[in-house]
């Protein structure tokens, strides 16, 4: 299979990832399952794509572009602890200004937590992960999977504020500059922040531990 399923996987996943969510797809398939059960099945089935995508990615042929170095595991072994805590910090909380925001009309600006920081915490994580693993896999199928996540992201914040100031108009500038107007500690915290920085953690740790037996490498040196 080789390439040809690295190409398949690779389109299996931006189709089910970027069509659903699209009108007027994303309506009927909401109605058809409810909002919670569009949101479980287009999560299920984004990461069995994600899945997918890894897997072919490594059935690929081998094409290095640089050389392995024992110090290049120690990028994605630190730079995981910051995306593991952001993720904590981010999944299943308001916030009006990206996507996946849950209960977005709690959201306060005067205690906005992570989004203080960033307003689109996920797409940060997904950069930081995709840039720090691109660096011990230096060949070219993993650079091709893990820079177009990069750039998937950092592209992603700019258009999703596009698409997000056009939704909510004036009010998106307002609670813009209510949150940068909000000092960055420790007014801006939560109060189930400590509780989910602890979750972090644990994150990190399981990741470590389930990543020889889901990927097949070691993620320690």
């Amino acid at each position: 299979m080789g390439w040809l399923e690295f190409a398949a996987a690779y389109t299996a996943f931006f189709i089910t990832h970027s069509l659903p969510v699209r009108p007027p797809l994303r309506p009927m398939l909401q109605s058809a399952l409810g909002p919670r059960g569009f949101t479980l099945a287009y999560s299920a089935v984004s990461l069995a794509a994600l899945a997918w995508l890894i897997v072919a990615a490594g059935r690929a042929p081998f094409v290095p572009l640089w050389n392995w170095a024992p110090w290049q595991l120690y990028v994605p072994l630190v730079a995981m602890l910051p995306v593991c805590l952001i993720l904590a910090l981010a999944i299943a909380r308001p916030n009006p200004f990206s996507f996946g925001g849950a209960l977005n009309a709690k959201f306060d600006p005067a205690r906005p937590g992570i989004v203080r920081l960033h307003c689109h915490p996920l797409l940060l994580a997904l950069a930081l992960w995709a840039t720090a693993h691109a660096v011990p896999n230096g060949d070219l199928a993993h650079l091709i999977l893990f820079c177009t996540f990069a750039i998937f992201a950092i592209l992603g914040t700019r258009l999703v504020d596009r698409r997000r100031q056009r939704e909510m108009g004036v009010t998106w500038q307002k609670l813009r500059s209510e949150v940068t107007r909000t000092p960055l500690w420790p007014a801006s915290l939560t109060g189930d922040d400590a509780l989910r920085l602890v979750a972090g953690l644990l994150l990190y740790a399981t990741l470590i531990w389930v990543h020889p037996a889901l990927i097949g490498v070691s993620p320690l040196p």
